[in-house]
């Protein structure tokens, strides 16, 4: 009796225990009718009021950063999720953004066709860089991953009859239902409309028994084999739908900047991205938005400090150069995390959270 009263006790802002019966109550995504509509308050506060308030260069950074978050959710689920290592993401970034490119001005191609083909081409080109992990691991399997990187951005670059070199490609305005799609508030709508769905895939991918088997590996490969895994098949689709989510969003970003060169493809992309997971949190999918936010305002910051401190006469006189400035911050950020707080900024969110449930007890 007490049990079921407990139960029906709904809504109900913290459960008072565990009496979950199913897995079902096990695997939901919320425990409570207070975070579903904590949720939805947010969304509605995001998409009722940031586009008409905020001014276009913070939609643009805003925009960023969901593109950015989209493909950082993918790579969370290839390290974080199932402990593979790659530093290729930013080339699969670029290859998911010259897919888009290629399929709208050759083929002709509609908007909501080309990015999740693109997402779909990039997963193909991710599960070739894949097989390494089959036979290596660690350190060897991020070298593979790096020469990953190296070859895509030869290909990129001197594959010139398909992706014009250096000379870049210019995308027609993407139409929804006949609706061109222009500008950075238009442009808002779309990109957080499709970081929810792909955070509510991501999330429910990994509920599933292929994200339990990813969490396996990830802790021991072996034992998993012991299991039944087949580890090697599950390597390559977590590296197939990591590949996915990077393409979608390189598409989704080369149509919002209308115009894309090979040149932001490179290993510093790449390990943005590793920035982005590790400062957020590896293995949590609130973790990789917070890295995104985190490293986007991050940039954001650094191109303005580096502009004044060069204007700075003392500095200029000592003959400092500021152009490494971005990359010595970010190692400095990545190193401080690892040091201080592993688990990233989920973590910290967690604890924020925890302490608010426990105030005013809390001390």
């Amino acid at each position: 009796s007490r049990l079921k009263e407990c139960k029906m006790k709904k809504p109900s802002f913290h459960p008072c225990g565990n009496f979950r019966e199913s897995y079902a109550e096990e695997l939901a995504v919320f425990d409570t009718w207070f975070g579903r509509v904590s949720l939805l308050v947010f969304l509605i506060l995001l998409f009722g009021l940031a586009p008409f308030i905020l001014d276009r260069y913070l939609l643009y950074i805003l925009n960023n950063i969901g593109i950015m978050a989209i493909a950082a959710i993918g790579l969370n689920i290839l390290i974080g999720y199932t402990g593979q290592i790659s530093l290729g993401h930013g080339a699969f970034f670029g290859v998911g953004a010259y897919a888009g490119a290629i399929l709208a001005t050759r083929l002709n191609l509609p908007f909501f066709v080309c990015i999740p083909a693109a997402g779909l081409i990039t997963a193909m080109v991710g599960m070739i860089f894949g097989i390494p992990s089959g036979r290596l691991k660690g350190l060897y399997l991020t070298i593979a991953t790096l020469a990953g990187q190296f070859i895509i951005e030869y290909v990129l670059i001197q594959w010139e009859s398909l992706t014009k070199g250096t000379m870049g490609i210019t995308l027609p305005e993407p139409q929804i239902l006949g609706v061109n799609i222009a500008g950075d508030k238009a442009f808002f709508f779309l990109i957080f409309a499709c970081l929810v769905a792909m955070t509510w895939f991501a999330v429910n991918i990994m509920r599933s028994k292929f994200g339990r088997a990813f969490v396996a590996i990830r802790d021991n490969d072996r034992a998993a084999e012991g299991m039944g895994i087949p580890i090697f098949r599950y390597k390559l689709l977590s590296f197939a739908i990591s590949s996915f989510y990077a393409g979608f969003a390189g598409a989704l970003w080369a149509y919002y900047m209308v115009s894309i060169t090979t040149e932001p493809f490179n290993l510093a992309l790449s390990v943005e991205f590793i920035a982005m997971v590790i400062i957020g949190g590896m293995g949590s999918m609130p973790g990789a938005i917070f890295g995104a936010t985190f490293i986007t305002v991050l940039n954001e910051v650094l191109r303005f400090a580096t502009g004044a401190l060069m204007n700075v006469g003392w500095i200029a006189g000592l003959g400092l150069n500021m152009a490494p400035l971005r990359e010595f911050v970010f190692g400095l950020a990545i190193v401080l995390f690892i040091l201080l707080e592993p688990k990233g900024l989920a973590e910290l969110w967690r604890i924020v959270r925890s302490s608010f449930r426990l105030w005013p007890f809390s001390y």
